[in-house]
């Protein structure tokens, strides 16, 4: 056989190959919301509307609709928190909202937690929880209650439960989008 036959394709050793550069370091600061975090929140939400059943919205939100919401829970001191990256991009958010209208119901709030989706995996969705349940202590609110979709969700039920909060029910067949029917699963943690 002819040696021009084969050609043997020389490999440097590894020590030797250009590496690509680490990847930079993930950071974050977590800080209260502002208005002008509101365009971010509606683009991160608005993802979520239009991508998966995380949320049982089918209709994205307005920048008017969240400015309404800002202030609600601003007027309410309703923590409502944001995470972002160095140069002030939002990377994601954490709000509680009143459970019901009742006023009986005052102590009682529904978590919500949503994140670029590039963002996801990173710690950054358990860095925002712990902040808000802090900061829902702080406030001087009893339990927080979070109400998850039953599919497609499942990271953010154990990340739920991972903060010790417990499965007291579920509702099956209550939401229909994207041609299926979903149901929820709902979970509460006492903040005494």
């Amino acid at each position: 056989m002819l040696e021009e036959e084969y050609e043997v394709k020389r490999v440097l050793p590894r020590h030797l190959r250009k590496q690509p550069p680490p990847e930079p370091a993930f950071t974050f600061e977590i800080r209260d919301a502002t208005p002008r975090d509101l365009p971010d929140i509606r683009e991160i939400y608005n993802y979520y509307v239009t991508n998966s059943v995380v949320t049982f919205d089918e209709d994205t939100m307005s920048l008017r609709e969240w400015r309404a919401k800002y202030a609600y829970l601003t007027k309410l001191k309703m923590p409502f928190l944001v995470a972002v990256s160095p140069n002030q991009q939002v990377l994601g958010y954490a709000l509680v909202t009143p459970w019901k209208q009742k006023r009986a119901y005052r102590y009682t709030v529904e978590n919500s937690i949503y994140l670029r989706p590039a963002a996801t995996g990173k710690g950054l969705g358990r860095a925002l929880l712990a902040a808000l349940i802090d900061r829902s202590k702080e406030a001087g609110l009893k339990e927080i209650l979070a109400v998850i979709a039953d599919k497609g969700a499942e990271s953010s039920i154990a990340l739920h439960e991972s903060f010790g909060f417990r499965e007291i029910g579920r509702m099956g067949r209550v939401g229909f989008k994207f041609e299926r029917w979903l149901g929820t699963v709902l979970l509460q943690k006492s903040l005494k």
